[in-house]
């Protein structure tokens, strides 16, 4: 030992970067609620425009369908622009895309809405939590991307809260109107913060070379727009029920043109990004068919009432919080992929108990779901470390942003398989089905190392040096 006093871990992460974070975890919150809202009016909105609990569900999958585009684009832009300005716009996004919820007037008109705030969300995701892990010291960046996204859950128990005091007296409309208060976070962000440490050393000097400049060369500038039209027209047709026979060739066009992004984005990495996607693609259907049809679950399964559905909801909210929190620092004390994948294994012994419990076991059933969604969602906070960890930093956030949202249309898959397989054996088993099975998928995925064993560079280094994988 040295005799040096061990400095505290929270004296080492400095002002400036502590004024990042707590913009970036403000930021965040206010996405949780955004998004999640859709969630909690899903029997309002089915009252109100004649919609089956599948059609409703689609409205939950109109945002996913958006992800990967805003990552995408946001993403490129932070990596030219700066960290900061890409989290500045994606607030603004969302804000305005949940204010037009608001005015929606019929199912299309609120499912373009809700892509709006899909790719704000996409966006914030990439660019809140590049900025925050590369404003913070690189011992603990596990905690950092545990700590920001601790921020969503507390944003969904708001939520909860609020659907509780404004949807009973005023309607559903209101909830989302409320929405737009984030742009009054945007404009204060836009004047108090510095940039990114490691984006200003590496990329900001140098512009030429990020993500941005490779997705808009000249070459290959019209073929993208291209792609990404037939994507999401594909995507549209998939998830709002209408493709019909083409099922096949639609979700063909989307893997493709996921992989000729992927390609520009990683070079010769283009298949550890596409493990990446598949890993978090299955996250999510292991982690969404509850998020999102847990309020149906609870007042239809058990008949809550709203005040009831809030109460619940908060308790598997502050799970989702604490989990996270406590994800930063065993990620930082274990590693990230070994942490990830005990929480993982850790949260199978809750979900069946979870939903075997009847409408008269009130406490017991805020206990579960607490510490359900603290080991489940919660060990998800280790995700932007996880995927950041694959990408260098000129191209990582469109490189997280990317792979992130495309793999998040697990969570557009999820509600939709959730209502299908309800339809055969019940919601509450339906969701014990889905989060089991995928949960065991998606901890061999990080498990094995999946998405870096793919990578080419990976091999070639570890020819060069003689090493085996670890």
């Amino acid at each position: 030992m040295d005799g040096k006093p061990r400095v505290p871990w929270f004296r080492q992460v400095g002002p400036g970067a502590w004024k990042a974070f707590s913009a970036a975890w403000l930021g965040y919150l206010l996405d949780g609620f955004d998004f999640v809202i859709i969630t909690l009016v899903l029997t309002e909105i089915r009252a109100e425009f004649g919609l089956s609990l599948a059609g409703a569900a689609t409205l939950v999958s109109a945002a996913f369908v958006s992800r990967w585009f805003g990552g995408l684009a946001l993403g490129a832009f932070g990596d030219r622009f700066g960290r900061r300005p890409a989290m500045i716009l994606s607030i603004v996004c969302y804000a305005v895309g949940t204010a037009l919820c608001g005015f929606a007037w019929s199912y299309w008109s609120l499912f373009f809405f809700r892509a709006i705030v899909g790719i704000g969300m996409a966006g914030e995701y990439g660019s809140s939590s590049t900025y925050v892990m590369e404003s913070w010291p690189a011992a603990l960046r596990n905690r950092a991307s545990g700590f920001l996204l601790s921020a969503y859950p507390i944003g969904t128990v708001l939520a909860a809260r609020a659907y509780d005091l404004i949807v009973p007296n005023l309607g559903w409309r209101w909830l989302f109107w409320i929405g737009i208060v984030p742009v009054l976070l945007a404009l204060w962000l836009r004047r108090a913060l510095p940039e990114a440490n490691d984006w200003t050393e590496q990329a900001g000097p140098q512009r030429e070379g990020t993500s941005a400049n490779v997705l808009l060369s000249g070459r290959w500038r019209i073929v993208n727009v291209a792609i990404a039209v037939a994507v999401a027209l594909c995507l549209v047709l998939i998830f709002s029920g209408h493709a019909g026979g083409w099922y096949p060739l639609y979700i063909a066009v989307c893997v493709l043109g996921f992989v000729a992004f992927a390609a520009q984005v990683s070079g010769r990495s283009w298949p550890m990004a596409v493990g990446v996607m598949v890993t978090v693609f299955c996250a999510f259907l292991y982690s969404w068919p509850i998020q999102s049809l847990l309020p149906t679950y609870l007042k239809t399964d058990l008949h809550f009432n709203a005040g009831q559905v809030a109460n619940a909801l908060t308790w598997a909210g502050l799970g989702y919080a604490a989990g996270s929190c406590l994800a930063g620092f065993a990620g930082d004390r274990f590693g990230t992929r070994r942490a990830y994948v005990g929480g993982l294994v850790l949260s199978l012994v809750f979900v069946f108990p979870a939903f075997a419990l009847g409408s008269n076991s009130v406490i017991a059933l805020w206990l579960l779901l607490f510490v359900l969604q603290a080991t489940s969602s919660g060990i998800s906070g280790l995700l932007p470390k996880y995927i950041a960890d694959h990408f260098p930093v000129r191209s990582r956030a469109a490189g997280l942003g990317l792979t992130y949202n495309v793999g998040a249309l697990g969570g557009a898959v999820a509600p939709l398989a959730g209502a299908q397989v309800a339809g055969r054996i019940g919601l509450g088993p339906a969701l014990v089905v889905l989060a089991a099975a995928l949960t065991l998928v998606t901890a061999a995925l990080v498990g094995f190392n999946v998405p870096a064993r793919l990578d080419p560079r990976r091999h070639q280094d570890q020819e060069e040096s003689g090493s085996l994988l670890s």
